[in-house]
């Protein structure tokens, strides 16, 4: 089932995350996020009438998807970020497909017009989800990010609504 992510929901959500922090490239944070934060980044994406999602099955969150605002300048207001994570032992059985489904129906209703992702490369896995979506890519930044005592490449797919 997804839905609309609750406050109870951070601490789950966290823990996700912080499989990524602490063994993957996927994002550049390093240190774990509390339940805490993580409740303080949903309320920030949430109060700016930006959707976030969660899938859960059994009562566990088993993954999250959100969008949010690509740069503050106004002129950007129609243009968003999305991002999807998923549980390590849930990968590859479609969920990231459901949960994007989901939030680009949201962002298609409440009239956004460009879907940007960021994508730490090489990651096959998440480069075909976006293409999956139509998404394309328009840029590649080279050794932008420094983690693991190695340089990482970022790639941006984007898609016209």
């Amino acid at each position: 089932m997804i839905r609309a992510a609750q406050p109870d929901d951070a601490e789950s959500i966290a823990n996700i995350y912080n499989h990524y922090i602490a063994n993957t490239l996927v994002t550049f944070e390093e240190e774990p996020v509390s339940g805490a934060e993580m409740l303080s980044r949903i309320e920030d994406v949430t109060q700016q009438s930006l959707p976030w999602f969660v899938y859960v099955h059994n009562n566990d969150i088993s993954g999250f998807a959100y969008a949010s605002k690509w740069k503050g300048r106004c002129a950007y207001r129609y243009s968003v970020e999305v991002t999807v994570y998923l549980s390590p032992n849930v990968i590859g059985k479609g969920l990231g497909t459901q949960l994007y489904q989901a939030l680009f129906e949201q962002l298609k209703q409440q009239s956004f017009h460009t879907v940007i992702a960021g994508i730490s490369l090489p990651n096959e896995a998440s480069v075909a989800l976006h293409k999956k979506f139509g998404m394309k890519q328009v840029a590649l930044f080279e050794q932008v990010g420094y983690k693991f005592d190695r340089w990482v490449d970022v790639g941006y797919w984007q898609k016209v609504l």
